[in-house]
């Protein structure tokens, strides 16, 4: 699965302390292997958001994304 990162997820995730941005990157491993891993949580956003998923990296934050093309996502 090819990951198209955004500048505003970059700036975003170096705020993160190193332990949530630890737990991030084991979850982006699963996310590669199936997007939609239990483990993971994905679901579809509703709103003003509804076009975007999201999954749980924990309990307070998680990644929001789209599906752009067959293997990619941003």
């Amino acid at each position: 699965m090819r990951i198209l990162y955004l500048p505003k997820f970059a700036k975003q995730y170096k705020k993160l302390p190193q332990k949530i941005q630890e737990t991030a990157t084991k979850k982006e491993t699963i996310f590669r292997e199936n997007p939609f891993d239990q483990r993971l949580r994905t679901h579809k956003l509703s709103g003003v958001l509804a076009e975007y998923w999201a999954f749980s990296v924990n309990a307070s934050h998680r990644i929001i994304f789209d599906f752009t093309k067959n293997d990619t996502v941003r």
